[in-house]
């Protein structure tokens, strides 16, 4: 790791703060919701299956869309779509607040098609502001600080991490469906938060491509650069198999017997484990990124998820969704860090939009993965298999692709993009 000359300057940044508030209060207000929706869900239908399917709802509109928003947000003006993307979601969330949230009746059935109805408007919205705010950091900060801002954007995420899960979870304990004032509130504070941001005229390029054109060239970009195209896959399938986030509803009722206050540590709890990694990773940010590294950590992440999926005591389950955490952290800043500095401008919002698909793959159809083979093989041996998928995907990515083991990019050489 590098000496930490970066590490606090890209905090004096006013939009760079004001970039942050914005991810951090959007952040914590849909983990609240995450676990509000999924502990409604659980409560209303007492099924795995559908906790699983809360992810595909919300994975089907965000992978629809996002080559579409790739293409509008490099043809675009990014600051703008994600403020409209941003009070979307507040509108969204202060939809479900209204009737999830008990201040006016609704019968049950309607209310599991509204939870299902919100979450997909929610990926929806979502598959916008990945590329706009990709793209919005590389025009705030400077290459030689994309390592400390990545890694202070994943110390925010973690925070929200933490204090969304739990909050929402105690609160929701002692005050049932009004809970969802907290995610409304939060997202009213982000709605400030992204008009704070203040840049000058956005300069668009003169030569604009037709969509079909524009998102053609951003997956010819991608599938010939092999190191992104290697990266995005390691964390697509890794997360696709090992991610349990969906099924702690169940594993808190069924194995842990913890309730909603015990669900809100275990979501929070990979993030506890994650936001002193990425602390110490914004304060000494790494100069060089290497892949080999990257392989590794996200392996350790597999290693952590068997031993979650095998543990049945409480401390024990948070230990490992903790360590998990750490190593998810690494992986999170390292990745960020490399697609920011391997990405060209023209190209930025196109890239996110991939890899969001990616990403979404990953966690949301992981969801319905994870609900599925629970209902299939069984809550605790559908975990165990996917940290053990989770290592056989790490091991078939480093031997197909020599070169990706081998890359390392250093942040303080000149942009070469």
């Amino acid at each position: 790791m590098s000496s930490s000359k970066y590490s606090v300057s890209v905090l004096k940044l006013r939009n760079f703060r004001m970039l942050l508030m914005t991810r951090m209060f959007v952040m914590t207000a849909l983990q609240a919701q995450s676990v509000i929706v999924g502990w409604q869900i659980y409560s209303l239908t007492k099924s795995a299956f559908l906790l699983g399917l809360t992810g595909l709802a919300e994975a089907i509109p965000a992978i629809s869309c996002a080559l579409v928003a790739g293409h509008v947000v490099d043809n675009g003006h990014p600051h703008k779509i994600y403020i409209g993307c941003t009070a979307a979601l507040l509108l969204n969330t202060l939809l479900l607040m209204i009737f999830a949230g008990g201040f006016a009746t609704i019968d049950h059935q309607a209310l599991l098609y509204l939870l299902f109805g919100g979450v997909f408007f929610s990926g929806l919205a979502r598959s916008f502001t990945a590329p706009a705010s990709f793209t919005l950091l590389s025009q705030i900060v400077k290459r030689e600080e994309m390592p400390s801002a990545t890694a202070w954007n994943g110390t925010g995420f973690q925070i929200a991490a933490i204090g969304g899960p739990a909050i929402a979870g105690i609160v929701y304990g002692g005050y049932g469906p009004k809970a969802w004032l907290l995610p409304g509130l939060l997202m009213m504070a982000a709605f400030i938060a992204v008009n704070g941001i203040k840049l000058g005229a956005h300069v668009r390029g003169e030569k604009r491509e037709n969509a079909i054109k524009s998102i053609r060239a951003g997956w010819k970009f991608i599938w010939t650069h092999k190191v992104l195209l290697s990266m995005m896959s390691l964390d697509m399938f890794a997360v696709l198999f090992g991610g349990a986030t969906a099924m702690l509803p169940a594993y808190a009722d069924q194995v842990l017997h913890v309730g909603s206050e015990g669900l809100g540590a275990l979501r929070a709890a990979p993030a506890i484990g994650a936001v002193g990694m990425t602390l110490m990773l914004a304060l000494r940010p790494m100069k060089h990124l290497s892949a080999a590294r990257l392989l590794w950590v996200v392996a350790a992440f597999g290693v952590c998820m068997i031993g979650f999926g095998a543990s049945t005591n409480f401390w024990l389950s948070l230990f490992f969704l903790a360590l998990s955490g750490m190593f998810d952290s690494i992986n999170m800043t390292i990745r960020g860090t490399l697609m920011q500095l391997l990405t060209p401008d023209t190209m930025r919002g196109r890239v996110s939009s991939i890899s969001s698909m990616f990403i979404i793959s990953s966690n949301e159809i992981g969801a319905f993965e994870s609900g599925t083979a629970a209902k299939l093989l069984g809550l605790v041996p559908s975990v165990v298999l996917g940290g053990i998928g989770t290592l056989i995907v790490c091991g078939t990515i480093a031997f197909l692709s020599p070169a990706f083991r081998r890359t390392v990019v250093d942040s303080h050489a000149p942009d070469k993009t």
